[in-house]
This record gives structure tokens, C-alpha cells and sequence, in this order.
């Protein structure tokens, strides 16, 4: 197991939510042994529990002292008003996993009325891999731990391919969050294509021959079951006339690769580009999901084209970063920083490439990004958890 950076509490209840694959189980079963483990994908305890919340308290002994585990809670919301029961009446600690609270909020249940706080687990980071880390096999494979368990390239296609499978028949027509689960996989074939672009509905409902009220639905479920993000533009204090729609990233380099069909894209330089920005995000996402102060991640782009790939502001500070796959630094990645910092001098501004050199021109800093994910990142934007 590797070692998760993600600070959760220790005496009060909480949400921790994430994709499936991320590590959920394997982390909270490790940090909490003594507590008592119900698995809601246990269908002998899904059956029982769905037909009957209130054999919940049977379940657990009376003088209970430790934490209670829920794994998969979304799979029976009704149970969160038992929980709430038991919290206020037994005053016990639950833990909830779940991979979305899309279906908990659409049946309006009870999400314990600020009684939990909520945490949100990623895919591993580079910090987290430490030496482990290598930037090839995360572009291509990604970062889902039992990718990091495997050892050939083999073995770590046909686990990504059966993930995305399993998630389309599991998570997506299970829950009944789609009617038509062929149009669904048509969409995140379409949708990966506009993985590190600026995201066009229209054109993805035409691609996918699916109806634009539906894509736009379809990226709301990804959204919300924290398989895809959409980037807004960095509107605050705009002093230029900027583009209005959000780019779209999912949240697994690995997942990325193995939607895109291939072939679509020109270059192998285009695919590695556009998956260079995604682990970078992904990196991002984990590292500011659970800081104490929030983080808003935005993109600048003017009509005119100057652009910043990834825009990071909160009380802490403000900083831009400019993404490149490329091992030589070329002047001309600095056109959107230089006009970035025109319009907002207090930014600390950085192109992250893969090369080897770290650079200073001017106030840009230039640096590999591989050395700035395994080490840097936190440290640059001051994460406290």
C-alpha cells in the first residue's frame, strides 16, 4: 500500500468520496482497523439493509466505543437517516465511502446536516509514489494504485480496459444514472477527444449522435461521480475580453488513455500534450481537494488567443502554470505568462516541461515537471490540511 497524504479525523464522522479504483476500502481499513466494516457491496448485507435500514443498530454491539465503516454508502441513501439517528442517540463515529453523492442529493436524503465533513480521495500523486514515481508510465498508464501493483504493460492494459468496462456496467447502468449505456460509451469515447481543449457541447453531441441536453447531462454524471472536471475561464478583474467556455480534463491520465480512440489525434506529441495537462491537474485536484483554505482552479484565455493553461487562486496567492511536452525550452511558451502577468503582477507564473533544466526568465520560473510534481507543488501553493 502506498502511503496516502490525505488527513482525516479521527474522532468525528465523516464522507470520504472518490472513483472507484482510487483506493477508498484499501485506505480507511488501514487507517481505522479496530472499527467495524459493513460492505454495502456485499449483496447478502445490500439486500438486508435495503429492505431494512433499521437493522443497521443490530449490526453493531451495543457498547460500541470504535468507528463504523460504511463502504459504498450511495448504494442504500436511506440509511444516512439511520445513521443520523445513531449519531445523535449513540453518538458513534461512522465512516462513509461512497464513489458520488449525485444519488444521495437527487433523493434528497439526509447528508447529516454538517454533522460529517466531507473528504475527497484521488488517484495517487507523485508524492505519494515518491521514487516510484516515473512521468512515461503515468502519461500512459496513469495513476490508479493497482496500476502501480502491476508489473508489465500487458497487465496494466487489460486492468485499465476492464475498469472502464466494469465502471460502465457497475456504477453507471446499476445506479441507473443512464438509460442507454451504449450512447453513454459512445459520449466518453467523444468526450475524451476533448480532453486539454476547449469543450464544445454541441460538437460532442454531434460526434456521439446523441441529443445536446443529454451531453450535457452525461458531463454532469462524470462530474459528479469525479470521473471528468471542467475547467472555467480565470474571469477576476478581467481586464481583456475573454473566451467563455470551460476546457474538460477526466480524472485519471490511464482512463484517458484507454477512451481515446486511436488514431483520432494527428500526433503522439498531441496525445502526450493533452495527457501531460491532465496528470498535471489530477495532481493539482489531490494536492488542494482537503486544504483547510479552498482552492479555485480557472484557465486564461483571451479572443485574441494568449492563454495559461491552469490558473490557481485563493487567500494563499495566485499562480498560473503553463504546461508543455517538450525536452527544450522554447521562448515563445512564455507569450500567455508574460500577458498573464501584464494584467496580474502578484501572480507566480511557471511553465512546467520535460526536460531537465531549471530556468529563470524574468519572473517565470521554468522547471521539469516531473521534479515539480514529485516535491514542489504543495510547497509552492502552501497546501495545510
Amino acid at each position: 500500500m502506498y502511503p496516502r497524504k490525505i488527513v482525516l479525523p479521527t474522532k468525528q464522522s465523516f464522507f470520504l468520496f472518490g472513483p472507484r479504483g482510487v483506493g477508498k476500502s484499501t485506505l480507511i481499513r488501514s487507517r481505522f482497523p479496530e472499527a467495524k466494516y459493513i460492505d454495502l457491496l456485499d449483496s447478502r448485507i445490500y439486500q438486508k439493509l435495503l429492505t431494512d435500514p433499521g437493522m443497521l443498530e443490530e449490526m453493531i454491539p451495543p457498547d460500541w466505543q470504535e468507528g463504523i465503516i460504511l463502504d459504498e454508502v450511495q448504494r442504500v441513501p436511506e440509511l444516512l437517516n439511520e445513521v443520523h439517528r445513531l449519531i445523535e442517540n449513540k453518538h458513534w463515529r461512522f465512516i462513509l465511502t461512497g464513489s458520488s453523492a449525485r444519488k444521495l442529493r437527487r433523493q434528497g436524503v439526509n447528508l447529516l446536516a454538517g454533522r460529517a465533513r466531507t473528504y475527497r480521495l484521488h488517484s495517487l500523486t507523485a508524492k505519494e509514489l515518491g521514487n516510484k514515481f516515473e512521468l512515461e508510465i503515468a502519461l500512459k498508464y496513469g495513476m490508479l494504485p493497482t496500476v502501480h501493483n502491476l508489473q508489465t504493460a500487458q497487465e496494466r492494459e487489460r486492468y485499465l480496459y476492464a475498469y472502464v468496462e466494469t465502471y460502465l456496467q457497475e456504477e453507471i447502468m446499476q445506479e441507473g444514472l443512464t438509460r442507454n449505456l451504449a450512447n453513454f460509451a459512445r459520449f466518453l469515447q467523444i468526450a475524451s477527444m476533448s480532453v486539454g481543449g476547449v469543450l464544445n457541447v454541441s460538437a460532442v453531441a454531434r460526434e456521439s449522435m446523441v441529443e445536446r441536453k443529454v451531453v450535457e447531462n452525461y458531463f454532469g454524471i462524470l462530474e459528479d461521480l469525479m470521473l471528468g472536471v471542467r475547467v472555467p475561464v480565470f474571469r477576476k478583474r478581467a481586464k481583456r475580453e475573454l473566451i467563455a467556455k470551460s476546457k474538460f480534463y477526466l480524472f485519471d491520465t490511464g482512463v484517458y488513455q484507454t477512451l481515446k480512440p486511436k488514431g483520432v489525434l494527428d500526433t503522439e506529441s498531441e496525445v502526450s500534450g493533452a495527457g501531460l495537462e491532465n496528470l498535471f491537474l489530477q495532481n493539482l485536484l489531490a494536492e488542494v481537494a482537503n486544504s483547510v483554505k479552498p482552492f479555485k482552479v480557472r484557465y486564461y484565455r483571451t479572443v485574441g488567443g494568449s492563454e495559461v493553461d491552469f490558473v490557481v487562486y485563493g487567500d494563499q496567492g495566485l499562480w498560473a502554470f503553463e504546461i508543455k511536452n517538450g525536452r527544450k525550452f522554447r521562448r515563445e511558451w512564455l507569450r500567455g505568462l508574460k500577458r498573464f502577468g501584464q494584467d496580474y503582477p502578484e501572480a507566480k507564473r511557471y511553465v512546467l516541461y520535460t526536460g531537465k533544466e531549471h530556468l529563470y526568465i524574468g519572473k517565470i520560473e521554468v522547471v521539469p515537471i516531473e521534479e515539480f510534481l514529485r516535491g514542489k507543488l504543495a510547497d509552492v501553493l502552501g497546501v495545510k490540511r
